[in-house]
């Protein structure tokens, strides 16, 4: 047997020894210096010197066409071998169905003069009913329809009114009957309404990463299509994606949003242009995490850059935005984000915007305003800045608020009944009938 005092020292000698663990620094992981491919790792891979490049032409290379399904094709084949390039030459191609982009692939063009251009749209009521289970279709008028096309299915819901939104392919025919890629899930009854027409996105992806689209021209061909809003489309959509860029792209005249992405993180849209679009220039959307937004030009959208729901850590960097309804419009939860050296010119209502929420818990806290140049902004009564809701803990520093028309009754800074604490530092404000216009005090 142990004496007493052997087992008081060996107690305390192990007690000493756990202290000393627990103080020492936790310990790193050793570096991978010299990466592998490994199967199933997709969190390191080597720096390839080269992947698979597939030249696509109106003219010549790998694949000539002139249409979505010459793109679709190179795409595809890139995509099975790993990702690559499908590298497009200058030309114009007319599109009847989105390009589908996946993991690993960068789809760049030649310039501007490489041009993605939707076709006109076609639309027929749909006269058969199909149930939620069904895989296909009947419609009214067919004969503006091919196999191929990609189609948005719309309706009200026949249960509670509200509007069903399907997008779809269609990849068989039987005269007016139209087989679909993927089934319904939804009912489409003709006592609801039920129509389908050729609307789509010019390029999408979901459940997608490591995508780049850069250099190309996108052409909404607004006149010949019906709105379809920037929660199913834009010139491109992409949703549940993440690592995602898109450099020198021109996203124009689409009857929607320019540039749209949903619950998507990571995503770069730099020296980017976002012209004349219904909808939204830029539409960061619902949950996307850490957008960074730079360098872009923003024009005759109804907004510039609307950061969606709950939208966080953000960036939004010397961007052009110019004569869009709003310039700049911040809401439900959208938390965290930098909007800083920004010039946003001509708006019609509001230079920037904090919303009205459902509430407090609901508002756009800690958002911070830094070095922006705000001129000339809406008519009588608007203000540069406008504050709705019950959001605070907002920064405004050393931006720049200019007015200069006549003054009329415009104000700077607005803030409305019940929003929160303001940091407000270094802020030039002038031209304005009143410089700031709080109305917590009332």
């Amino acid at each position: 047997m142990n004496p007493a005092g052997s087992d008081r020292r060996e107690f305390l000698a192990a007690g000493s020894s756990a202290a000393l663990a627990a103080s020492a620094p936790a310990a790193e992981r050793p570096a991978v210096n010299n990466p592998r491919a490994t199967s199933g790792d997709l969190a390191v891979e080597p720096d390839w010197a080269e992947r698979l490049t597939m030249d696509v032409g109106v003219a010549k290379g790998a694949i000539v066409g002139t249409d979505d399904k010459a793109i679709q094709a190179a795409v595809d084949y890139v995509a099975r071998l790993g990702g690559g390039t499908v590298r497009l030459s200058p030309g114009t191609w007319r599109l009847r169905n989105s390009i589908f982009l996946a993991s690993g692939v960068r789809l760049a063009g030649s310039g501007p003069e490489t041009i993605l251009a939707k076709e006109a749209m076609a639309k027929a009521r749909l006269v058969a009913d199909s149930d939620w289970f069904d895989q296909e279709i009947t419609l009214a008028e067919a004969s503006a329809f091919r196999v191929g096309d990609g189609v948005c299915l719309r309706c009200r819901n026949p249960h509670n009114g509200s509007p069903t939104v399907i997008k779809r392919t269609l990849v068989a025919r039987d005269g007016n009957r139209f087989k679909l890629d993927k089934p319904l899930r939804e009912n489409l009854w003709q006592m609801s309404e039920a129509t389908a027409a050729t609307l789509f996105p010019l390029i999408t992806a979901e459940f997608a990463h490591g995508m780049v689209v850069e250099n190309l021209t996108l052409d909404g061909n607004r006149a010949n299509n019906e709105n379809l809003d920037g929660n199913y489309s834009g010139c491109v959509f992409i949703q549940d994606c993440r690592d995602v860029a898109f450099r020198k792209v021109i996203a124009r005249d689409n009857n929607g949003d320019g540039i749209s992405w949903q619950v998507c993180h990571d995503v770069s849209v730099t020296g980017c242009q976002s012209t004349g679009n219904a909808g939204l220039g830029l539409h960061p959307g619902s949950g996307s995490q850490r957008p960074v937004i730079r360098d872009n030009r923003l024009a005759r959208n109804d907004i510039g850059l609307f950061f969606c729901w709950g939208v966080r850590h953000g960036l939004a960097e010397g961007n052009s935005i110019e004569d869009n309804r709003v310039g700049v419009s911040i809401g439900h939860r959208d938390t965290d984000n930098l909007v800083v050296g920004n010039t946003i010119r001509r708006s019609g209502k509001n230079g920037v915007l904090f919303r009205a929420e459902r509430g407090k818990a609901f508002a756009g806290h800690r958002n911070e305003l830094r070095a922006n140049t705000i001129i000339d902004t809406g008519g009588d009564g608007a203000a540069a800045v406008e504050v709705e809701g019950q959001t605070g803990d907002l920064t405004f520093e050393s931006n720049i608020l200019r007015e200069t028309r006549a003054p009329s009754s415009r104000v700077g800074f607005r803030f409305a009944p019940g929003t929160g604490k303001m940091t407000m530092k270094d802020n030039v404000v002038s031209g304005f009938a009143k410089e700031i216009d709080d109305q917590r005090t009332r």
